[in-house]
């Protein structure tokens, strides 16, 4: 007998289900959410016990089936379960894709065998690992993403089928959330999110990344606010959401673990929003080295997007990026606009101690 056949009972039960665990409503329960990309030995340097979900990046597709891809994968998602002696209460989720990596999503998830397939196997895996869900990271749907991915119009409500599906096979015991683009031609385009959100417990929004690879101009790549030269912004991604009605406890706004440092074409406005073109990226933990004033580096702190950024005008390279000031104000709205949480990419980029994670930690706790 095949459980939850029937949808309409499927979607009361999980309505109702749903454990109201991270749900924030104006309170300090807020999710602390960490991609992890690592290996199963330096995660155990890390603050596990701060945070509630370890996202495991990434799975993949291997036909119609959500495959970890080697030994070595298997080891370390087997440690990272067993990070909840350390931390009881945490959750693991294991994620689909990544930038480049979903080639073949559109395709495997535009067929219903493709989908059902596909949630079959995702169950299959979560309850031999013991994990506790599946995260959807397809960049993007509908929407051009990673360059000669396949994207078409009808990629929208496949997404909607695949979810279903999920949801069907999975049941309400398990999570399912997914990384949504927090840029405007993603969140108008890509979802059909009054159709989504009920079956989802909460969306990852990637408001990092806003200026990225391909930009020809520079700027905050995550910032909190819009500015008049650059409309892209964690605020501006949730207010359009709310403009949808997407509920707000599922919301879950993303921080950089990293800087992106972009070569500006002069030094004016200390390169900041100036032509220019991405060149390398930084981890938080090693700023103190790489974009330090001996490098240098001078600081700045941009109180229109309550952002920071460094210039280093001899070499005409801007960094942006979270640090702790900027982690505090993202923690903090997340918490005073009653979201369900904060995410970041990743926690190997992190310090190990006194790092971005204790920063997140620290306001949560400390908040009112």
């Amino acid at each position: 007998m095949k459980i939850f056949a029937n949808p309409k009972l499927l979607l009361a039960l999980f309505i109702f289900a749903t454990p109201f665990f991270c749900l924030a409503q104006k309170n300090k329960n807020i999710c602390v959410i960490a991609y992890y990309d690592g290996d199963d030995k330096r995660i155990d340097a890390y603050p596990v016990e701060k945070l509630t979900h370890i996202i495991y990046s990434f799975c993949h597709l291997k036909g119609n089936r959500l495959n970890v891809d080697n030994a070595r994968d298997t080891v370390t998602i087997k440690h990272l379960v067993g990070l909840k002696k350390r931390n009881p209460s945490l959750k693991v989720i294991l994620s689909l894709g990544g930038w480049g990596g979903c080639k073949e999503c559109s395709a495997v998830f535009n067929t219903e065998e493709g989908r059902t397939e596909f949630a079959q196997s995702t169950k299959e895996v979560n309850d031999y690992f013991g994990t506790d869900g599946i995260d959807l990271d397809w960049e993007y749907p509908a929407i051009e993403g990673h360059p000669g991915h396949q994207y078409l119009p009808e990629d929208k409500p496949s997404f909607t089928k695949l979810v279903q599906a999920l949801r069907s096979s999975l049941g309400p015991k398990h999570e399912i959330s997914f990384a949504a683009g927090g840029f405007t031609k993603f969140l108008q385009e890509s979802i059909e999110w009054d159709k989504v959100m009920p079956l989802i417990d909460k969306v990852n929004l990637m408001t990092y990344d806003l200026v990225n690879g391909y930009t020809t101009v520079t700027g905050h790549h995550t910032p909190l606010y819009s500015s008049p030269q650059q409309v892209e912004s964690t605020d501006h991604c949730v207010t359009i959401l709310e403009s949808m009605g997407v509920p707000k406890n599922k919301l879950v706004v993303g921080a950089a673990m990293y800087a992106r440092v972009y070569q500006a074409n002069d030094t004016v406005n200390n390169g900041l929003y100036r032509p220019g073109k991405f060149i390398y990226g930084v981890s938080y933990k090693e700023f103190v080295t790489k974009l330090s004033p001996a490098n240098g580096f001078t600081y700045h702190w941009d109180e229109v997007a309550q952002a920071p950024f460094m210039f280093n005008a001899a070499k005409k390279e801007l960094a942006s990026f979270d640090d702790k000031h900027s982690i505090r104000l993202k923690t903090q709205y997340a918490i005073d606009k009653g979201l369900n949480g904060i995410m970041f990419w990743q926690l190997g980029d992190d310090a190990s101690s006194d790092g971005l994670t204790d920063e997140i930690y620290n306001t949560k706790m400390g908040a009112k």
